[in-house]
């Protein structure tokens, strides 16, 4: 039994130690080239849909800052109440590198609504400045989790792994895997699929909060700009 308060509507996630994030596909955005408000569905490890996610953003927002965009995510369980709320702010930067700290991203996590559980951050390295790094915190600011992707984050006919790990790197707590779904896929569609794993003991806010770690990596490194 947890020791602590779980936020209403996360009960779910106690039982489970894979989430798995499918972006769906929108057709008038393929045809047209306009940046249409991303949405995605949340499953289970055996495939059953628990939640789905739709962006907030605005119409100029998403046209002309592309997947630099700043935007809400609106969490939603399967009777359509609100569980988890994301919050990413405009960055001004590109994908991978960024030489100043007001570039660095970061998106933060509330469960419920208007209550902050904690946040991801984009850290950066003078030794590795393509290297996709973060940390996770809580809600007093404290790092509590790391994630670290590979160097080049390109999805060219294979998964892309971003290990998550404990706050002093030794141990390998779970993954965020952006899954590769065949070339004709990749290529006519930025739709993404991803699974997130941990362990099944993980705090729940924990959890919640790799979920929201998830959506920030979509988008700065998956999410392809329409001009």
């Amino acid at each position: 039994m947890a020791s602590y308060t779980i936020p209403p509507g996360l009960e779910y996630l106690f039982q489970l130690d894979q989430v798995l994030i499918k972006q769906k596909i929108q057709v008038f955005e393929l045809l047209s080239g306009c940046d249409m408000k991303n949405k995605y569905e949340l499953r289970n490890s055996v495939d059953q849909p628990f939640g789905m996610a739709k962006e907030e953003s605005s119409c100029i927002t998403r046209q002309c800052c592309g997947p630099s965009r700043s935007f809400d995510m609106e969490i939603t369980d399967t009777n359509e109440m609100e569980i988890i709320h994301l919050h990413r702010p405009f960055k001004c930067g590109g994908s991978c590198c960024y030489v100043c700290k007001g570039c660095l991203q970061m998106i933060e996590v509330q469960a419920p609504p208007g209550t902050p559980i904690g946040s991801v951050h984009q850290e950066f390295s003078f030794c590795t400045p393509f290297a996709c790094k973060y940390t996770v915190r809580n809600q007093a600011g404290e790092i509590i989790l790391r994630i670290e992707g590979p160097n080049c984050p390109c999805s060219c006919g294979s998964d892309v792994e971003f290990k998550v790990l404990s706050e002093d790197n030794s141990t390998l707590i779970g993954k965020i895997t952006k899954q590769w779904r065949g070339c004709c896929t990749e290529a006519l569609t930025d739709a993404d699929n991803f699974c997130v794993t941990f362990p099944l003991d993980l705090e729940i806010r924990y959890k919640a909060i790799l979920v929201g770690a998830t959506f920030l990596i979509d988008f700065m490194f998956f999410e392809k700009r329409k001009r």
